[in-house]
């Protein structure tokens, strides 16, 4: 993809970066909006498992709220059972043609369920009843099975499909956000902010 000059990427320096790992986000993020990339919203979500292995996944941006960064899911889900077991993840934003990824690491809670409830409203009719229908993750029998289970779904909720308890959001409360900007020859730009114990943020240049 080729981008409009005034899209293309810029140098990443100390003296220009705010102290705000967020407010940095938000310009990228929204800068990656107005260049019309497919699905900025994207990011990938590392959790741990029991055995102690990496497992990812891509799921979709739904906000930036109180402090973290939010998506929702199947609490039962393999990554929900994960979450369960160890309540950590990285979070990964990957923009290509602007040559920019973000990275992001901290500990992971639930939304409020009035919050769930909220946007749970706010999704397609058959979103939501596939919520209801799906079991994530579980070994299903069949496609067949999956749209009968769909069909039930509908035909008992009709327009009033409501969140079921086990779907809802997370927030990952970020404790380091890495901002990798490239940059010719290899000689990256990598600012990394880390948080304190006191709540303060730590910038710091890393080497490409």
């Amino acid at each position: 993809m080729s981008l409009p000059s005034k899209h293309r990427p810029r140098a990443l320096d100390e003296q220009h970066a705010p102290g705000d790992p967020f407010v940095l986000f938000d310009h990228w993020f929204q800068e990656a909006v107005a260049a019309e990339l497919p699905l900025p919203e994207a990011m990938t979500v590392a959790t741990v498992t029991r055995e102690g292995h990496p497992a990812a996944r891509v799921v979709l941006l739904k906000g930036v709220e109180d402090g973290g960064f939010v998506f929702y899911t199947n609490y039962e889900s393999r990554k929900g059972r994960e979450l369960t077991h160890h309540a950590h993840a990285a979070l990964v934003f990957h923009w290509a043609p602007l040559e920019r990824q973000i990275r992001i690491e901290g500990r992971v809670d639930r939304v409020s369920e009035q919050t769930s409830d909220t946007y749970f409203a706010t999704r397609p009719l058959g979103s939501r009843h596939g919520a209801l229908a799906s079991p994530q993750s579980d070994v299903v029998p069949s496609r067949a099975w999956l749209e009968e289970q769909m069909k039930e779904v509908a035909q008992r909720y009709g327009q009033d499909a409501p969140r079921p308890p086990h779907w809802g959001g997370y927030r990952v409360l970020p404790e380091l956000i890495e901002f990798w900007q490239g940059r010719a020859d290899r000689m990256h730009d990598r600012l990394n902010y880390r948080r304190s114990l006191g709540g303060d943020w730590t910038m710091e240049r890393l080497a490409p």
